[in-house]
């Protein structure tokens, strides 16, 4: 599919995963984004008990969250419900696509949920540079490695890209 194949999208779902160790089904804070009509309509920050409560220290010095914190907040399993409709058929963007939506369906699958179908897009591959060095170009605001404030600012540049898109021009980042 071309980039410019979805460049119409009016709603679309932007999600950030940090995960707890080297394992991809070690889900520790979701970050959900839904945008309908350019517009910010639902905001998720969950932090979660990845299985066993298991980190790694090098997981923790990136973005703070550690056994402690977890200690007492819902698995997955229990909070897919939360985060479900958003997901499940729906326009799906993370930066770093493969990371995130792999993430998802590791975790699905370890807690023997159904994997849904979701169209996945990614602002790695629409502008090829990482997020904070795209947050400070664009003047996005950007607490990084916090799910949310991820998931916020790849739902500001996604919008970027389909503003940009609109009249047909293919989208040319201009970053230095």
């Amino acid at each position: 599919m071309e980039l410019s194949d979805f460049s119409s999208l009016a709603s679309f779902t932007a999600i950030d995963f940090e995960t707890a160790n080297g394992k991809m089904n070690s889900i520790c804070q979701v970050g959900l984004v839904r945008v309908e009509n350019g517009e910010i309509v639902k905001e998720i920050e969950l932090l979660v008990q990845p299985p066993n409560n298991d980190y790694h220290w090098g997981n923790s010095r990136v973005h703070g969250i550690n056994r402690r914190t977890t200690a007492h907040a819902a698995t997955f399993d229990e909070v897919w419900p939360i985060m479900e409709p958003y997901i499940s058929g729906q326009d799906v963007v993370a930066h770093n696509a493969p990371f995130d939506c792999t993430c998802l369906e590791h975790t699905l699958q370890y807690y023997k949920l159904a994997v849904p179908v979701f169209k996945k897009h990614c602002t790695v591959k629409i502008y090829k540079r990482n997020l904070a060095l795209l947050c400070e170009h664009y003047g996005i605001a950007l607490e990084h490695h916090n799910a949310l404030s991820d998931a916020k600012a790849c739902a500001a540049l996604f919008q970027i890209y389909l503003d940009e898109s609109k009249n047909g021009v293919p989208f040319e980042p201009q970053i230095i």
